[in-house]
């Protein structure tokens, strides 16, 4: 069984355990704990474990570092019994600061001499919370079972009153030195003097997976927001996956699916059906993806506000710890980012297996989905492709199909552009008629235009931004991306004669009006910053604008890869062969080239690049009707 405490032992034992000796062995279960989070410990625990004394709860179980399934960690955990004679738990964030204040973004405080702002200790909380009322077996969804504190045990009252907007429930609450009494008294009415061994080993014993309450309001949510009807195509996937599924239910056996498409061919349209269907049936469904931006906005921008509903969506990652299926169906979208072992954050490493991802994937549920793009693989670790799948599944004798969905409802539905951009790029790779050709139009379908400069592209989509269409500039990875100014704004690392912006961030806080980086693609701001391929992949916009940096340029009337003008680390480093690099780069722009539903604006750096392509799109965006339109 997989490690989910750091260390556990009662209140009254750690007050009377030399220290020391207490964080031996909770450096054995967290070995890469830095040098702020052991200093933490050894003020913080003694601390809480006095206030508990004092409170004549000595017997209460302490949970130090309590690990989630997503990676996380709750500093501490209290287990014991409440004065009905249940089991009671109350998650704890200590912190020893003497002072804090809220940021511009309401989700981060200032801290003293901290240099970056660090995420609100409730919000944190609330997160810890939520999750455990969806997955933990013991607090069976029951709200009042569960606490959530934030402890600043070195800070005055009047040193955190702004951060007290977050306080809004029981598991919202905040105590400081100031109110020390409080605490102690808000932890006697959570618990009683009796030991919460029991209720430390309920928890601790207990398999975290969805409840039916959360999978059902999860599908309420889904389906209360827009979706459209599945095409005959899609209505095929969805039905052969129901089927397997209902298969699965009785025989108890595995079955291997795989949905192939290009880019809004629906596959996401049917892994969020999938999901709400389950969802009402109280089946035990999730979602998964390989990508970090594209798993945070489908829980901010699918479920919205809504705490339970997000965790339904996973990353490849969460499925370390299982052994024999927990879910009747996964559902791993964007799986062309299926990697050859999972990795994790590096306080997490003592937790990977060295097991093949796939492995992991498959044995957590009865019907792994797996949906993808083979096109779509832009690094030298992603493995997702249909024969990967095919032969693990003949290896370990699991049946296996494979269904491939042939229209695409994003650029336009235009069947004429992706081939197009396909013949363009020299994809698939070693293909004699895949040839650069003028591009001959498809209609009102889509519009593909050519620019001269950033500054018309730039012009351009800004007025299309104006008339409320969504729209983004995204470009390979050929300048360096820098980490915020001292001043907290971004730099503007992209410069083409005179034409400067910023990558979009690179961290989990916005910077300035500057979204943060999981939600560049969706959220307010975005159009300021230009997007790379790790930002972009798996979304859409009305319109897109693509510039084609230097790692890929038009020689002989063909676009040919340039490993030197390259700053992605993943894939010039030794170990990534020239022929990789050649096929992961025209992937790159395959995937940038593909995000648009109405129309694209392509500008390319390299004069002769220009050039070639002026010669192949004959709609220049100076054309004084199609800025009009």
């Amino acid at each position: 069984m997989s490690v989910k405490v750091g260390l556990r032992m009662s209140a009254e034992l750690l007050l009377h355990s030399p220290i020391e000796g207490t964080l031996r062995p909770l450096l054995d279960q967290v070995p890469r704990a830095t040098k702020s989070e052991q200093s933490s410990w050894r003020e913080g625990l003694p601390v809480l474990a006095t206030a508990l004394v004092e409170a004549g709860l000595g017997q209460v179980e302490m949970l130090l570092e309590y690990f989630l399934a997503d990676g996380k960690r709750i500093d501490v955990i209290l287990a014991g019994v409440d004065h009905h004679g249940r089991d009671t738990y109350v998650a704890v964030e200590l912190k020893r600061w003497t002072g804090a204040s809220l940021s511009d973004d309401e989700d981060y405080v200032l801290v003293p001499r901290l240099r970056n702002p660090e995420k609100h200790p409730l919000v944190q909380l609330k997160g810890y919370c939520d999750r455990l009322l969806a997955v933990a077996p013991p607090l069976r969804g029951d709200p009042k079972r569960l606490g959530g504190v934030a402890y600043l045990y070195n800070a005055e009252e009047s040193r955190v009153q702004t951060l007290r907007a977050q306080v809004k429930d029981e598991h919202t609450r905040l105590f400081t030195q100031s109110t020390r009494g409080k605490f102690i008294g808000y932890l006697q009415t959570r618990f009683t003097p009796q030991p919460g061994h029991e209720a430390a080993d309920r928890l601790l014993s207990s398999t975290e997976r969805p409840t039916k309450p959360l999978l059902v309001h999860g599908a309420e949510i889904l389906r209360g927001r827009e979706h459209f009807r599945l095409s005959p195509n899609q209505q095929v996937a969805f039905d052969l996956v129901a089927s397997a599924v209902e298969n699965a239910r009785r025989a108890k056996t595995r079955h291997v699916i795989v949905v192939t498409g290009g880019p809004g061919s629906g596959k996401s349209a049917i892994a969020l059906e999938l999901l709400a269907e389950y969802g009402y049936q109280g089946r035990e469904a999730v979602v998964a993806t390989g990508s970090r931006s594209f798993t945070e906005s489908l829980r901010r921008f699918v479920a919205k506000s809504d705490d339970q509903a997000k965790h339904l969506f996973k990353y490849f990652n969460s499925f370390v710890d299982d052994h024999g299926p927990q879910h009747i169906l996964l559902i791993c979208d964007e799986a062309h980012r299926l990697r050859r072992t999972s990795k994790l954050h590096p306080s997490q490493k003592h937790r990977e297996t060295g097991r093949p991802q796939i492995e992991e994937l498959v044995d957590a549920a009865y019907v792994p989905l797996f949906l993808l793009d083979e096109h779509q693989v832009v690094r030298p670790d992603e493995i997702g492709t249909v024969a990967e799948f095919r032969n693990y599944a003949n290896q370990n004798g699991l049946p296996f199909t494979h269904v491939h969905l042939p229209e695409q409802f994003r650029c336009g539905g235009s069947e004429v552009y992706d081939k197009w951009v396909l013949d363009l790029l020299g994809l698939p790779l070693n293909d004699s008629t895949g040839i650069p050709r003028v591009w001959p139009g498809d209609g009102d379908r889509f519009q593909v235009l050519h620019a001269e400069t950033p500054e018309e592209m730039d012009a351009f989509l800004r007025e299309k931004l104006r008339l409320d269409y969504s729209t983004r500039i995204t470009a390979g990875f050929c300048w360096p991306w820098s980490p915020p100014s001292a001043d907290n704004t971004l730099v503007h690392d992209i410069s083409i004669d005179g034409w400067t912006r910023p990558w979009n961030v690179k961290g989990d806080q916005k910077v300035g009006s500057a979204p943060a980086q999981p939600f560049w693609a969706k959220a307010d701001g975005g159009f300021e910053q230009v997007g790379c391929v790790y930002t972009a992949q798996g979304f859409e916009f009305d319109w897109a604008g693509v510039i084609i940096g230097p790692d890929l340029i038009a020689r002989g009337g063909r676009l040919v890869p340039q490993r030197s003008a390259s700053l992605d680390r993943s894939l010039t480093t030794r170990s990534v062969t020239d022929p990789q690099f050649n096929k992961l780069v025209r992937n790159i722009y395959k995937v940038l080239l593909t995000r648009a539903l109405a129309g694209i604006v392509i500008y390319a750096v390299d004069e002769e690049t220009r050039a070639f392509l002026g010669s192949l799109i004959k709609d220049h965006i100076r054309d004084a009707r199609l800025v009009a339109s």
